[in-house]
Order: C-alpha cells, then structure tokens, then sequence
C-alpha cells in the first residue's frame, strides 16, 4: 500500500514539472527526424537555456549528446568576429529562430533539423598514395561528420551573405536555414553540399 502511495505521488510530480521550452517558446519534442542515418546525431531533448558547457563532449563521439541548437551556437563562434562571444551567439540563434517562426508559422528547430538533413554532404573525397601519386578516392561520409559539416557550411553562408551588406547576421542565418530546409540549390550550404557529392561522385 504504501509502495503505490510513493508511486502515486511520483506520477503526480512528473505530471506537474512543465513542458520545457526553448527560448520558452519552441517544443523539441514535436520536432520530426526523417533521416535516420543522423537521428543518433541530433540531440533533441527539452531544454530551455541551450548551454550545457560542453559536459557531454568529454569523450570521443560525445558531442552527439549536445543539444543540437548548442552546437549551433558553437558554430556561429568558429570566427574572428564572434570568437569565445557566446552570449552573442546565442541572440543571434535566438532572434533568427523569431524570423523564422514568423514568417514560416512552423517550429524553427525543424527548420534546423530539415536544414541539417539538407546540408549535409552523404559522399567526400579523400587522397591515397599509390606509387608517390596522389588519387583522390570516393569515400561516404560518416553521420557525425554529415551533422558537423551541415552545421558548418550554415553558419558560413549566413557570414558571408552578412559581410559588407545591409542584411543583419540574424536575418542571414534565417534566411540561410530556411532556404536549407527546402534544399534550394542558391542557398550557400546546399550548395557546398552538392559540390563535394560532385566531386566524390567523379572520384568513384
């Protein structure tokens, strides 16, 4: 009797804690994976403030365990402009998932995710020897790579649609996630996706 009093009571704290929201604002838990080969990769857990520290990269292949907005955050810091700024970083993510949410209606961390499944080259080249030559051979790209590259190739297409323009880095970044999402061919990571696959595909 008095196990399923405490059981009872359990139940009714994990009831009462509320839903956390990113930002307060956007639920993770409705975002929608479609590719598994990275649905290990991406951390999608409730958090409301994206900054772990980096606890969970202590260890090889860890950082998977890093929320994926996080690693976001990370990436737009990999500059000489918003270097170890990442209280910089994090309005800049912040105000563009706001774009993106009112001009898409949609939950911008599935914006994120589409844009990563997008973005992320599946085919690279690498460099053998044979012989004192060089010959570049097709390799397929790991899915941890796939993620960390995406999230790259993001972050430095919203750089580069910034530099010297009238275009804010907020309103960059969003634009770069959502024309990712759609797998639009004038969107910088997408097309730097497409150009490795190019590549790999003629070194097969």
């Amino acid at each position: 009797m008095a196990e399923a009093n405490v059981e009872n009571n359990t139940n009714a704290e994990v009831k009462a804690v509320p839903n956390l929201l990113l930002f307060g604002k956007y639920d993770m838990t409705q975002v929608n994976i479609k590719d598994p080969s990275i649905k290990r990769y991406i951390n999608l857990k409730p958090i409301v403030v994206p900054h772990t520290g980096g606890k969970s990269a202590a260890r090889q292949f860890n950082k998977a365990e890093i929320p994926i907005v996080e690693r976001l955050i990370n990436k737009m810091m990999r500059n000489e402009i918003n270097t170890g700024e990442k209280m910089k970083c994090y309005n800049i993510v912040r105000d563009a998932f706001e774009i993106i949410a009112a001009r898409t209606k949609q939950n911008p961390v599935q914006i994120l995710v589409d844009a990563i499944e997008n973005a992320g080259p599946r085919e690279e080249t690498v460099r053998l020897k044979y012989g004192g030559i060089n010959v570049p051979k097709s390799v397929d790209t790991a899915p941890m790579r796939r993620v960390d590259q995406a999230l790259m190739f993001i972050c430095a297409g919203a750089e580069k649609a910034s530099f010297k323009s009238k275009k804010t880095i907020e309103q960059a970044l969003a634009d770069e996630l959502m024309a990712a999402a759609k797998g639009d061919l004038k969107s910088y990571s997408v097309g730097k996706k497409d150009e490795k696959e190019r590549v790999a595909k003629a070194a097969r």
